[in-house]
């Protein structure tokens, strides 16, 4: 036994796991961010509390954190492959298993064979099988099952991203529509009154029904914005409520879509970082290093097999001579098991590998250039909706400056109805596309914080939950 040990340790000393060593690719990326307008740290590296300040979304992020139902699967995920880790580490020690007999039934006439267990006799026995890592099939299992599980730990922080920015841009689409409807409620008695004008006028004969018309189509358009507003209100809240983990309900505001505080400027970093950061990046990294290593498994699986097996037991046709001596029985040494008529199976199998490792890769490839066209599709969007921004609030200034001179000509008889109907038109449309444009600011924020791995550093652990914020009276 000791002998067989010996062995066994100095073919383990020798041998060498087969198939290729992973290394990491180096994919080719840019030295700068092409619409990159600032140099500095990442506003990756704020963590989401610190981005986002409305208390009341930083509790409906907490809430969904704790009870979002993917990802509690992906926690769970996680869980399992662990598992599937501590079973594939355990293929390195020795397997054991006993095996206990009891025959109750029928004749035992026959086939009674002392010392020796068969289905006729009491025995127990113990069974030992160690297979010999020689070509490093159990290594390699390994490696792919750690990969494994780290992808899966970067699955569920890029499903803690997802659900952080898309609680952000609901709850951000939520505070527009109730923008939104307070300017078309607002608007509606801006035009309830213009109505009751024009009815007085129309009953002094001073303007025609055509003009009263108007006026009331006008009232009609505003009153079916708001109807419209307001389905689309309840629609966010229940889309808002699923990310939560509930049934729809009622979502708290916080502040208004102006007050929200976003930093004024958005320094992307360096895009060597993204490639460190982001969870999908990530998680496609560790994927190729799976898909490497399956390939070693495929490989030597094309090789012998040597194992030490063993029987240790007693056996007898009665029970009470089970453990009398004489009755004992063992048995061990090595076997070898390779591969005959199924070796050209083997070999695609390997090829199959091979193949599918390629796939990976050229998902990898892709994943880190859709990542960098998402940072650049963001950066440009935070820029020109910053811009556009304000060339807006100008234009609705504009605007109410002209309805108020166009309200005090038509009163005063100097303009005419069609003057009044344009100006209010134009100041409504206005002001619905710069909440819109206050909204899309504030999301491309959120966006390229997303598209950059934001959230909190990729060193920490997978899943640990994210700190809590200080109060605001303990906050330098």
């Amino acid at each position: 036994m000791r002998s067989l040990l010996l062995i066994a340790l100095s073919l383990l000393s020798i041998s060498c796991a087969v198939g290729p060593d992973y290394t990491k690719p180096d994919p080719l990326k840019p030295e700068a961010f092409r619409m990159a307008e600032t140099e500095g740290s990442s506003i990756a590296n704020l963590p989401w509390w610190e981005l986002l300040q409305d208390e009341e979304l930083q509790k409906l992020i907490r809430i969904a954190l704790e009870e979002n139902k993917d990802l509690q699967q992906a926690t769970a995920t996680i869980e399992e492959f662990e598992a599937r880790l501590f079973i594939a580490r355990t293929d390195f020690a020795p397997q054991l298993s006993g095996t206990v007999n009891a025959p109750s039934f029928g004749r035992q006439s026959l086939f009674l064979f002392p010392g020796f267990p068969n289905p006729f006799n009491y025995y127990v026995q113990g069974n030992l099988s160690w297979e010999i890592d020689i070509w490093g099939r159990i290594r390699r299992s390994n490696e792919a099952a750690r990969a494994d599980l780290l992808s899966k730990e970067e699955a569920r922080r890029a499903i803690v991203l997802e659900l952080v920015s898309s609680v952000a841009q609901a709850y951000f689409d939520l505070r527009q529509f109730d923008m939104q409807l307070d300017i078309a409620k607002r608007t509606l008695v801006a035009w309830d009154e213009s109505v009751r004008i024009a009815k007085a006028r129309l009953r002094r004969g001073i303007i025609a029904k055509l003009d009263a018309d108007q006026f009331e189509a006008e009232r009609a358009n505003a009153a079916a914005r708001a109807e419209e507003l307001e389905r689309q209100m309840v629609q966010k809240e229940n889309q808002l409520s699923v990310l939560l983990g509930r049934n729809p309900i009622r979502i708290p505001r916080g502040r208004s879509l102006t007050d929200q505080v976003m930093p004024p400027q958005v320094p992307a970093g360096l895009p060597s970082e993204l490639l460190q950061r982001r969870p999908d990046i990530v998680r496609a990294e560790q994927e190729l290093g799976a898909a490497t290593a399956r390939i070693g498994m495929a490989k030597a699986d094309r090789f012998p097999k040597l194992s030490i097996t063993g029987l240790l037991g007693v056996a007898d046709p009665s029970f009470s001579q089970l453990f009398a001596r004489g009755g004992d029985f063992r048995v061990i040494g090595p076997s070898v098991t390779g591969p005959l008529f199924n070796a050209q199976i083997l070999g695609f199998q390997q090829k199959a590998a091979e193949a599918q490792a390629k796939q990976v890769l050229a998902q990898y490839e892709q994943t880190i250039i859709v990542a960098f066209r998402e940072v650049e599709d963001a950066l440009v969007a935070v820029t020109t909706s910053r811009k556009q921004r304000a060339v807006q609030a100008e234009q609705v200034e504009s605007l109410r400056s002209a309805l108020h001179l166009a309200n005090l000509r038509y009163k005063g008889g100097l303009a005419n109805y069609l003057d009044v109907l344009i100006a209010q038109r134009n100041l409504f449309d206005a002001e619905l596309a710069l909440t819109g444009t206050h909204r899309l600011h504030l999301v491309s924020i959120v966006q390229l914080y997303k598209a950059l791995g934001g959230g909190w550093p990729p060193t920490a652990a997978a899943g640990t939950q994210p700190a809590e914020p200080a109060p605001a009276s303990e906050k330098g």
